[in-house]
């Protein structure tokens, strides 16, 4: 089983920059990939963005060219720069073994105009 533990959420002003964190513990050999989601209050759940372990990349459009997501080791980054309020939700780490989804307990982003 995996466990995520992310850090790094917070407000910040429009056009600032936040890092996200998420470490993964327990029994992480053979995580096939480990990506970034957010639900905003009211909207569905999305993909941000999904790194593997072939270290290919998928961005969400609204993100692209703004956010890159990078890996090391067990941890997972996402570097969000230009910042807009429409970024702000809850975001969650995920990581996908075996087909099987676990996911961290979530960090509010927030982002003034």
């Amino acid at each position: 089983q995996v466990h995520l533990v992310e850090s790094g959420g917070g407000l910040v002003q429009a056009g600032g920059s936040l890092r996200l964190s998420c470490a993964a513990f327990g029994t992480i050999f053979n995580i096939a990939a480990m990506g970034w989601y957010r639900q905003a209050p009211g909207k569905q759940r999305e993909l941000v963005a999904s790194i593997t372990s072939a270290v290919s990349t998928n961005y969400a459009d609204s993100v692209k060219g703004r956010f890159t997501i990078s890996r090391d080791s067990a941890t997972v980054y996402l570097h969000m720069n230009s910042l807009k309020p429409e970024d702000t939700a809850v975001y969650y780490c995920n990581a996908v073994k075996y087909g099987r989804n676990s996911w961290g307990q979530g960090t509010q982003v927030t982002v003034s105009s």
